[in-house]
């Protein structure tokens, strides 16, 4: 029957299956020639997961579209089309032609044509099923398809739990409607593609552009008509680049195809051709599992010598199956679970637990796999009530083990050296275990393999990585747990419903760990993992369970005397400004600022109001005093909100104490971040910022030792950019802040001023972080021009640095990384962007190394320390960037000084050799502040 209304097309992106199932799994060879087939088992996979997902469904068509060669038309409309993309790696050629074999074996139609792309096909068979009254499914996320949405024509992002992307969608990506996507793309460009736009525009002001004039050929012809003096210049200089670039990203939905819709209909594999192909790759997991559904007796695929075995199980992996995931319910249930443990020598576990906050949560349930689809769940603490029963039954639920006996089975395996405990972020389940007298030890963790081999490419968290790497969407925590105030915890939860979720918690972990751990060898981090990563863990548990004393009353009278501080400014607020007004009310200060005083720069937003952001009071700080004022009195508002007031609720009841948690995948460049409360971003420029740390206190007998490398990014800068000036001016011991302003303004050092040495102090730590004369006129409030010109001067005295940036950016761009000197690379993703963003993003490459490589050196410290400071009564508490806080016995304050700067002064060695030496300050007091 003729394609037509009510039939629906599929139309499957093949290279993007191609290219997922490369990158998401490890190498896998067949063992019979060692032929790589990693690839192709992802690519059968994702195809056998889609014939499940719709069979029955209204889907009466189907095609696999893949890309044939590289040359296609618009190659001869611009010979730089796609030139600066990456050469194919040379183990996933042989795959391509496999990848079509597959598709025509699972009975799906496949279509690839010579000189027109994937998507040129895609956007002819869209367009035909939509004059023939039926309806399109486009089977991609890629943005150049988004053009075709509309009239009966959607995407579905397969990666995303099968998102749909319709026309709302692609407003929310683009900014315009599907029919403007092209001129918002031709103006945008495309680095990937190397499709050049317009310079300088990225997608947020080309979609400003066409929803002002309509349509790219009505604003290239009204181009005069632009108030910005540059973007008026590229548009109209440009408009040649312009219009060839819409040429590129138009699809040609007009292609003579050598096949019809109607050839494309949903046929049934054969079992016997599918199973074939399938055993002819030796894809045992999958015969296994389609044999099954198709009820058919699997082919044989014979055994051979084994040329390379890696990452087998975790490509073939079983279908995800909660009717497989058990119930622990007994002594004997969790014996027998143990026996399989120490059978397989590792296991994968997970802990269902009140709260997230490892300090306060109460320990529920342990869930266990070994083996791919198999896993099981303890309940120990259910309560058989709901949380809303009207008695608030509080008795445990049926079916539970003693909590006790559970966990007396539990801890011989856990703290065994001879099996590997496999976790998803460690860190939290380890202080849970800990706080119930379990040390569990040693461990592996998916959360730390996934940063080392992909920071700055997407976030770690389980529930992410399952999608992206498994193609699996987890149970969602809030389907059990509800949200806002109804929200229950999981100990209310009924435990045939916790089972299933916290078992396929345990087994997406193991998964991912057989995913992850044969690519840290295949992506060079295996070094980064083994001696930066997973060693951290214990450590930093170690420290937020002893937390560190806080001063209560401390706390209240700096509250107090805060109050009183932005009392006082308030009224030289309302002097300045000749009538009072509501400081805290960004909308109000928007209107003295641009309405009363008249300064030029106010910008309203959507809302109507004035914007009154950081940025924009910083620059007009470095003209007026009003919104320097205003600055000071966000500052001491957010110092009291945020620490005076908000440190006193983080006091540990039990403990006395404040227990921070760091993140270890909380920047991509390796530095810590830390949460309830942040203990990072405790703000030492102001007077008031550093009296915070008067209330973090020793106990009794004890005094704080705090131990700062002395600028260490500076340091590393002169031994990674090679200055000879900075590198002696280390070595010989001067201050390197006068050395600096000594050079750059011709002023004898016996003739320093503070203030001169400030503004030296500004720049060298502002040229790090790639600083702009905008943001070194914000940070000194002095105007932009005479900051440029302290920027110019800096590079003229030290060409060094200008080469080292321009080398890294170019590296970035090549590799799309960067790398710290101990191995740690950062992704950059972003480097070849166009727009707002590029800056930011060239900033952060060349920034990277710096600050990762210093992030590598404390951490390589704090991963000895302990060792080293054993025989002393002492414990390191606090991590700050590249500051060590200790406790200690007051008579063994020297010896832990002696100890630990030798411990942090050397923690490169012996993998990196610096050409400066790192100095260490230390300081002793009975409050954070007296020894800082």
């Amino acid at each position: 029957m003729a394609f037509g209304k009510g039939h629906h097309l599929h139309l499957i992106d093949g290279s993007a299956f191609i290219f997922r199932a490369y990158h998401a799994l490890p190498p896998l060879t067949r063992k019979s020639d060692g032929l790589p087939v990693g690839a192709v088992s992802g690519f059968c996979n994702m195809l056998q997961r889609y014939v499940e997902g719709n069979t029955g469904g209204d889907v009466t068509h189907v095609a696999v579209i893949f890309d044939k060669g590289s040359h296609t038309f618009r190659n001869d409309l611009y010979d730089q089309y796609k030139a600066n993309r990456d050469a194919m790696p040379e183990d996933l050629r042989p795959q391509i032609p496999l990848t079509r074999d597959a598709t025509r074996a699972f009975n799906i139609a496949c279509e690839e044509m010579e000189g027109f792309e994937a998507d040129d096909i895609i956007a002819t068979l869209a367009r035909q099923a939509r004059e023939a009254g039926g309806r399109c499914t486009i089977i991609s996320s890629d943005k150049d398809l988004m053009q075709l949405v509309g009239d009966g024509v959607v995407m579905m992002d397969a990666m995303k739990g099968n998102k749909v992307i319709d026309r709302d969608g692609v407003e929310e990506k683009f900014g315009v409607g599907p029919e403007r996507v092209v001129d918002v793309q031709a103006l945008a460009g495309d680095s990937v593609d190397n499709v050049p736009g317009a310079p300088g525009i990225g997608i947020k002001t080309a979609a400003l552009l066409i929803n002002e004039y309509g349509d790219l050929e009505t604003l290239l012809d009204r181009a005069e008509e632009i108030k910005q003096p540059k973007r008026r210049q590229t548009l109209i200089e440009k408009r040649e680049q312009i219009e060839l670039s819409k040429k590129l990203v138009t699809l040609d939905d007009q292609m003579e195809l050598a096949f019809s819709l109607d050839d494309l209909e949903v046929r049934d594999p054969d079992p016997d051709v599918l199973l074939e192909f399938l055993a002819s790759m030796e894809f045992r997991t999958i015969v296994r599992r389609i044999s099954e559904k198709l009820e058919v007796e699997p082919p044989v695929i014979e055994d051979t010598p084994a040329a390379s075995q890696e990452g087998e199980d975790a490509s073939e992996q079983p279908s995800f199956d909660e009717a497989r995931y058990e119930w622990v319910k007994d002594e004997d249930a969790l014996k027998a679970w143990i026996d399989k443990i120490y059978a397989r020598g590792y296991v994968a576990v997970d802990t269902e637990t009140t709260a997230l906050n490892e300090m306060r949560a109460d320990l529920v349930g342990v869930s266990l796999c070994v083996e791919a689809g198999e896993a099981c769940y303890v309940p120990l603490a259910h309560k058989g009530g709901a949380a809303d029963d009207l008695f608030g039954d509080d008795a445990l639920a049926e079916g539970q083990m003693d909590f006790e006996a559970a966990l007396a089975i539990l801890k011989p395996m856990l703290e065994d050296d001879s099996i590997l405990k496999i976790f998803q972020n460690a860190k939290y389940d380890a202080k849970i275990f800990a706080r119930n007298g379990i040390m569990a030890a040693p461990i592996d963790d998916t959360m730390l393999m996934s940063y080392a081999m992909n920071a700055g490419l997407h976030n770690h968290g389980m529930d992410g990585l399952s999608e992206r790497y498994l193609g699996h969407n987890p149970i969602e925590i809030k389907s059990l747990l509800g949200t806002g105030k109804s929200a229950i915890t999981f100990d209310r939860v009924a435990v045939e419903d916790a089972v299933k979720y916290a078992a396929e918690d345990a087994d997406i972990t193991l998964r991912l760990w057989q995913v992850f751990k044969p690519q840290l060898h295949r992506k060079g981090v295996t070094t980064v993992y083994e001696t930066l990563e997973r060693p951290l863990v214990p450590v930093l548990a170690r420290m937020e369970m002893s937390g560190i004393k806080v001063d209560r009353d401390t706390l209240s009278r700096m509250s107090n005397a805060f109050s009183q501080k932005m009392a006082a400014l308030e009224d030289e607020l309302y002097a300045l400004a000749g009538e009072k007004f509501n400081v805290g009310s960004p909308a109000q200060v928007g209107d003295i600022l641009f309405d009363k005083m008249g300064l030029e720069g106010g910008k309203k937003g959507k809302t109507g109001k004035y914007s009154t952001g950081a940025d924009v009071l910083e620059d007009l700080a470095t003209e007026h005093e009003l919104p320097a004022r205003v600055l000071d009195w966000r500052q001491l508002s957010k110092l009291k909100s945020t620490y005076t007031d908000a440190l006193q609720t983080h006091i540990n009841t039990e403990t006395g104490r404040v227990h921070t948690s760091y993140a270890i995948t909380g920047a991509n460049t390796g530095r810590l971040a830390s949460t309830d409360p942040n203990l990072q971003n405790i703000p030492i420029r102001t007077e008031e910022g550093r009296r915070i740390r008067e209330a973090f206190v020793a106990e009794d007998g004890k005094v704080l030792v705090a131990l700062d490398y002395s600028q260490i990014e500076l340091r590393i800068l002169a031994h990674i950019a090679d200055i000879p000036a900075l590198k002696q001016a280390f070595a010989e011991g001067h201050d390197i802040h006068a050395m600096t302003a000594s050079e750059m303004f011709d002023v004898p050092l016996d003739e320093m001023t503070s203030e001169i040495r400030r503004q030296a102090k500004a720049i060298n730590f502002g040229v790090i972080y790639g600083i702009s004369g905008f943001g070194l006129a914000r940070n000194l409030r002095i105007p932009r021009a005479e900051a440029q010109g302290f920027i110019d001067r800096y590079f003229e005295r030290f060409p060094g640095i200008r080469t080292y940036m321009d080398d890294t950016v170019a590296f970035a761009k090549e590799h799309k990384r960067v790398e710290t000197l101990f191995g740690r690379q950062i992704h950059t993703p972003e480097i070849s962007a166009k727009g707002p963003g590029a800056g930011f993003a060239k900033r952060a490459a060349i920034n990277a190394p710096i600050q990762g490589t210093a992030a590598d050196v404390i951490r390589r410290a704090m991963v000895r320390m302990d060792d080293a400071i054993a025989h002393l009564p002492a414990k390191m508490l606090l991590q700050v960037h590249d500051e060590l806080v200790f406790e200690v016995d007051k008579n063994a304050a020297d010896d832990l000084i002696g100890v630990a700067k030798d411990v942090m002064e050397n923690a490169a060695d012996p993998a990196v050799k610096f050409d400066v030496p790192l100095v260490v300050d230390a300081g002793i007091g009975d409050t954070w502040a007296e020894a800082h």
